[in-house]
């Protein structure tokens, strides 16, 4: 070991896209040990939840990948709602659907952009980014927030789609696919790209399972898991989408995986627009969610309801639950212990970029330190998620 030249990268380094620090040894410029030291985002997430009415501890899901916050406000308020036994109205799930899957798209092409960005690509990165903010307009339009927008409720969705928003979302989709195969047909074309992602960071299906890696990492070598299938949740077990794998294990493959998995979730969007009912997007008992506005100007019990919900939540009953939905990254989990009163005794969460990162060690090895910054990126890892 005394003959290898040892290089810090990080905390602070573009190629660990967040604050992570790599130790590695180099013979000459092949990476011969790695070592992933993370830890420097941590905030303490969990016992920040447990301090929180239930209500008011989702916004902390907003903050760990925040390239997809609406995935993570997903599981957990599916976590809440299992405890509570509430069932969703049909239009909120829809809602849900259509935005969880606008929302993987546009974390998907973030990853795209800076990957590219990494390898060399510099135009794709520009595409990327045009396209995501078009679907930031959609959240901005249903939310008031681009970033971070809190928008699932603990029973339903803060509000129903504005007028004509769903037709504008059915008008861009075709936009969308087209743009996601005029970038796929660039990518391809580029010899820089495929010499820097084939036969790279290869990871054994096997290996992929020891590790417990999940979404695009794990697809990408071969294994067909995703918990909207595996597990189904919401309606997507209403909604016909298959779920792309490619074979290689390689940066490559990781690559094929999230392209496709755009277009399939387009294809989730137009069914569900297809499909939503007319209805609720909240569930009307008023111990859970707040009354409206013009009800607590009428009632004194519903301004009491109103009153007593936004000060001190509600109570759940006693248990343990776990649920997760297939985010960006992988399979986003949150375990909740109720001790029977208005906090979480205990909150924890399974964080698809923590486990995918710990494979980092076992693939680094061998490559040219050049090959770091694409195996890295083909991860996507999200430290706010890591850490929490």
């Amino acid at each position: 070991m005394e003959e290898l030249i040892e290089l810090n990268i990080g905390p602070q380094h573009p190629a660990t896209h967040g604050v992570m620090r790599l130790k590695i040894y180099l013979d000459g410029e092949r990476v011969k040990k790695a070592e992933t030291i993370i830890g420097f985002l941590h905030r303490g997430s969990e016992k920040i939840m447990e301090n929180l009415p239930y209500q008011k501890a989702m916004v902390w899901t907003d903050r760990m990948d925040y390239t997809a916050p609406i995935l993570q406000n997903w599981a957990y308020v599916l976590a809440v709602e299992k405890l509570l036994k509430i069932e969703v109205p049909e239009r909120a799930e829809y809602i849900r659907v259509i935005l969880g899957e606008l929302q993987r798209i546009a974390a998907h092409l973030i990853w795209l952009g800076t990957h590219l960005l990494d390898l060399g690509l510099m135009t794709i990165f520009m595409y990327a980014f045009e396209l995501r903010e078009k679907i930031l307009d959609f959240f901005e339009e249903i939310s008031g927030q681009r970033m971070n927008p809190s928008f699932f409720r603990i029973g339903g969705v803060a509000a129903d789609t504005p007028h004509g928003w769903l037709n504008k979302v059915k008008n861009f989709l075709p936009e969308a696919l087209n743009k996601i195969i005029e970038m796929d047909e660039i990518i391809q074309k580029s010899l820089i790209f495929e010499r820097r992602t084939k036969g790279i960071g290869v990871i054994p299906p096997e290996m992929a399972v020891e590790y417990n890696v999940t979404g695009p990492v794990l697809r990408g070598s071969g294994i067909k898991y995703d918990v909207r299938k595996n597990f189904p949740y919401s309606v997507y077990n209403k909604i016909d989408f298959g779920i792309p794998i490619f074979y290689d294990g390689d940066v490559y493959s990781r690559y094929r995986v999230r392209i496709e998995e755009m277009k399939w979730s387009i294809k989730i969007i137009e069914q569900a627009i297809e499909m939503i009912p007319e209805g609720d997007v909240l569930i009307n008992d008023y111990k859970f969610v707040p009354p409206p506005k013009t009800k607590i100007y009428d009632s004194i019990e519903e301004m009491i309801h109103h009153f007593l919900l936004v000060t001190e939540g509600f109570p759940v009953p006693e248990g343990e639950v776990y649920a997760s939905v297939e985010s960006a990254k992988g399979e986003f989990g949150v375990y909740i212990v109720s001790d029977g009163s208005n906090k979480p005794y205990r909150v924890h969460i399974r964080s698809p970029s923590f486990a995918n990162l710990q494979i980092l060690e076992k693939i680094l090895p061998g490559h040219l330190i050049s090959d770091l910054v694409a195996i890295v990126g083909s991860l996507d890892p999200v430290f706010g998620e890591v850490d929490r």
